[in-house]
């Protein structure tokens, strides 16, 4: 015997049918809707922001040998309301010419962090870089990272700056002696066509105990003997700090995590002066 539909059941199996189409419509048509915490896909408008903030700093010159101001801050992972003051304060301070967050830009590795805290951060009225941190790559947050920002090892120069990006979070490598790589940052430090000076920004500073311990000194060794390095400076530790734990010439600077609601601002002249100041927001 077959089973009779009735009209009312065709009207519920035509409103279901409706309502599944619409929402596979509506899912297809999200870019944003992850399946899965692991999901590495990333939206064409939040890939490649390295590039993309580059590209927009291109814009905006500044000759070698004048001042440059820039801000300097870290550890953003899961502070989003910081963020929002953070944008408004930094937009109300003249003459910056770019934000450096010295990496954890989520805390869990996640898409959605990153793309969260870029939907803060593009509000800023100057570009911003990033480093990686150890918390961006939990998970699959290295390739993650590197999608939505770049690569893991970057360099640029801004106002006769060399500014060399550099992964250090050696423990997330099992300290396999290849985190920080150390060929790859002699080379840019042996680089000083048109540099005036070089900044090195990592995440975990080399006397921290999630550095690869057998790369400490090498990595302390090719700062040291690169006459034209003017700072060192790290994220990690949440709070500020400025030192020279290795002896003179090589001054270390910790940021301040988004949570302590502080950032530094950096100003460098010459071939290695600079001075600070601390912004509370």
């Amino acid at each position: 015997m077959m089973n009779e539909i009735y009209p009312s059941d065709k009207r519920r199996a035509g409103r279901a049918t409706l309502a599944l189409t619409t929402g596979l419509a509506l899912l297809s048509g999200c870019e944003l809707i992850e399946f899965s915490p692991n999901q590495t896909s990333t939206p064409a408008a939040y890939s490649d922001l390295t590039a993309k903030n580059m590209a927009a700093l291109a814009q905006r010159p500044l000759a070698a040998g004048d001042t440059l101001r820039f801000v300097f801050t870290g550890d953003s992972q899961r502070f989003y309301s910081e963020a929002e003051d953070l944008v408004e304060s930094v937009n109300q301070q003249p003459g910056i010419a770019f934000l450096v967050v010295a990496g954890d830009i989520s805390d869990f590795g996640l898409g959605r962090e990153m793309r969260w805290v870029h939907d803060k951060l593009k509000k800023l009225r100057v570009p911003y870089l990033t480093v990686v941190g150890n918390h961006d790559h939990a998970g699959n947050g290295r390739q993650v990272y590197q999608e939505v920002f770049g690569p893991l090892n970057y360099i640029f120069t801004y106002a006769g700056t060399r500014f060399i990006m550099l992964n250090t979070n050696g423990r997330e490598y099992r300290f396999d002696g290849s985190v920080p790589n150390i060929g790859w940052l002699q080379q840019q430090l042996a680089d000083t066509v048109g540099v005036q000076r070089q900044v090195v920004i990592n995440h975990v500073p080399p006397m921290d105990e999630d550095f690869d311990p057998q790369l400490e000194q090498p990595y302390v060794q090719a700062l040291k003997a690169a006459p034209r390095v003017a700072l060192a400076l790290n994220g990690h530790r949440h709070d500020f700090g400025i030192d020279q734990p290795y002896g003179e010439g090589l001054t270390l600077i910790n940021s301040y995590a988004f949570e302590k609601r502080r950032y530094v601002i950096l100003t460098l002249w010459g071939n290695n002066q600079f001075k600070l100041k601390t912004i509370d927001f």
